[in-house]
């Protein structure tokens, strides 16, 4: 187990239409054009939130 929960070696996540066209772009600008680079970029940012409690999703209680 790591800082942000449990060590998985994979995870499935479903985008809708929206969420791709904005992962494509930061693919674009920030990524050299590498889709799976943004979302490990999201996710990283997504996780670090989580973890200060800064995020908008509920946690189990």
């Amino acid at each position: 187990m790591n800082e942000y929960g449990p060590d998985l070696e994979s995870v499935t996540v479903a985008f809708d239409e929206e969420m791709i066209e904005a992962l494509d772009e930061k693919a674009f600008a920030d990524h050299r054009d590498n889709r799976e680079a943004a979302i490990r970029d999201c996710l990283d940012e997504w996780l670090k939130r989580r973890a200060d409690g800064d995020d908008d999703t509920e946690r189990p209680e």
